[in-house]
C-alpha cells in the first residue's frame, strides 16, 4: 500500500457503529424493559403533543443540517472522508445539529408510543453517541482542518 493510499484509508472518523444504530439498540431496549417490566405512562395528550413538538424539532434540524451538508458537499456518513466544516445554520448553537435531531425523534417515537423505558435511557443515548462517535470526529475533524476547527470548537457548545 502506498502512502496516498494509507492517507485515503485514513481520511474519516473512524465511526464503525453507524450512530443512528446507537438510538435504535437502545430504544429497543427499553421496549423490550417497558413490556417486561412497565413503567408508568406519561398521560396522553400532553406526552403526544410534546412528541409532535420533538418530531417538527427533528425535521427542521435534521432537514436543515443535510442541506447545508449538501451544499457544502461533504459527507454525513462518518466513514467517507470530510471535505468542509460547516459552521452555519443551526451548527452556530450546537456542533451537532444531527445528534441532536435524532435525540429528539427519539424521544417523539418513544412519547407518542408511551415507551417510557425509552425516555430512562436518554442520557445513556447521549453518552453512548458521544464516547461512540462524537469524540472520534471531533478528533478526526481537529486533525483535518486543525485551528479552524478548534476556534468553531471553542465558540460553540457540543450539544445544546
Amino acid at each position: 500500500m502506498t502512502n496516498t493510499e494509507a492517507s485515503h484509508r485514513a481520511d474519516h472518523a473512524g465511526v464503525w457503529i453507524p450512530p443512528p444504530l446507537i438510538y435504535l439498540v437502545l430504544f429497543g431496549l427499553g421496549v423490550v424493559l417497558q413490556r417486561l417490566m412497565p413503567l408508568a405512562l406519561p398521560p396522553a395528550f400532553p406526552a403526544r403533543a410534546v412528541a409532535m413538538l420533538c418530531l417538527a424539532c427533528y425535521l427542521l434540524l435534521f432537514g436543515w443540517s443535510y442541506a447545508l451538508f449538501r451544499r457544502a458537499q461533504t459527507s454525513m456518513v462518518p466513514v467517507k472522508p470530510s471535505t468542509a466544516l460547516v459552521m452555519r445554520g443551526p451548527y452556530r448553537l450546537t456542533r451537532n445539529p444531527m445528534y441532536v435531531s435524532l435525540v429528539c425523534l427519539y424521544l417523539a417515537v418513544a412519547l407518542w408510543f408511551g415507551v417510557s423505558w425509552a425516555l430512562v435511557f436518554v442520557p445513556l443515548v447521549i453518552l453512548a453517541v458521544q464516547h461512540l462517535a462524537i469524540t472520534r470526529e471531533e478528533h478526526y475533524l481537529e486533525q483535518k482542518f486543525g485551528d479552524a476547527y478548534r476556534r468553531y470548537r471553542a465558540q460553540v457548545r457540543r450539544w445544546i
